[in-house]
């Protein structure tokens, strides 16, 4: 049974989408535009399309990303399941969850075989959006499942049984690609990278590249690269173009087309414990949100 955090929110499902305030990748690299449709409610639920948001980098829109896509998905009718696979547990204290009061963890049902998920799960203020909190433990799991069998498989057997529940779990990984990462990998359909718009930023997405097709060739044939997400875009400077141009023709096929730009509105979100499609509805972050959403869908990334 789903234990609530929250009785209250300011999440407005009418809020309209402003697409004009939105950077895309095609009006700044002067490309033919990309249209996004508008996206229909789903009549059924399940089976999830599971996405890992990575990055060995810290600070570039991980967590940001996973509780905002994930709370716009939900705006467009998706059940959503957020996992806070990050020992720093940002995810967990960017939805309002205190962590210093939790009974349990994801660290909990990746030790435990005998824990049910469904025990750990906590609603949002986001209609239709649950999640699975962190805490500081799981950054000891490396170490305690060191000699356990197919220890790489271990987050695909926790989330199975929950997966006929959601259209879509969002999986928040730590600034690593060590065991936890390749267990996100493993248990996912695709992986969305968001990418900041810096040159130092750029110098990891090779290194990430090998360990995804590490990991369709030893445990999940069948992962995808969906997408690389510019975020921390700066419209006024010709820096943040400059590396958009560079990722475009790193991965011509893989990038979106929806622009994260910068914004205060973020910080402010995470402090209040609220995604930014609530706090802020009629921000342009909101609206850049509200389309990388719809881009998912569109694409195929999700249903």
């Amino acid at each position: 049974m789903a234990k609530s955090n929250s009785e209250v929110s300011r999440f407005d499902a009418k809020s309209t989408n402003r697409d004009d305030e939105v950077a895309t990748t095609s009006a700044v690299l002067n490309l033919p535009p990309r249209e996004i449709p508008e996206t229909v409610a789903m009549a059924t639920v399940g089976e999830a399309t599971v996405i890992s948001v990575v990055n060995q980098k810290g600070g570039v829109g991980k967590t940001t990303t996973t509780i905002n896509l994930g709370a716009a998905l939900a705006e467009l009718g998706r059940r959503v399941l957020l996992i806070d696979f990050d020992p720093q547990h940002s995810l967990s204290v960017g939805v309002g969850v205190a962590t210093n009061r939790l009974e349990g963890s994801i660290y909990n049902l990746m030790m435990d075989e005998s824990t049910k998920i469904e025990d750990f799960l906590l609603k949002t203020s986001v209609p239709g959006m649950d999640m699975i909190p962190s805490h500081e433990d799981l950054a000891g799991t490396e170490g305690g499942l060191m000699n356990v069998i197919a220890r790489e498989q271990i987050l695909k057997r926790v989330i199975e049984p929950v997966k006929a529940d959601y259209d879509v779990i969002l999986i928040d990984c730590q600034p690593s690609l060590g065991l936890l990462t390749i267990n996100a990998l493993t248990a996912s359909d695709g992986v969305i990278v968001p990418l900041e718009c810096e040159y130092f930023a750029l110098r990891g997405v090779a290194l990430l590249s090998d360990i995804i097709g590490k990991v369709q060739k030893n445990t999940n044939p069948d992962l995808k690269l969906i997408g690389i997400l510019p975020t921390m875009f700066d419209r006024k400077t010709t820096h943040s173009r400059d590396v958009l141009e560079r990722i475009s023709e790193a991965f011509p096929e893989h990038v979106f087309d929806t622009i994260i730009g910068r914004t205060v509105r973020f910080s402010e979100s995470t402090v209040k414990g609220e995604p930014i499609t609530s706090y802020a509805s009629s921000s342009s972050g909101a609206s850049a949100y509200r389309r990388l959403a719809r881009e998912l869908i569109s694409i195929g990334g999700t249903k």
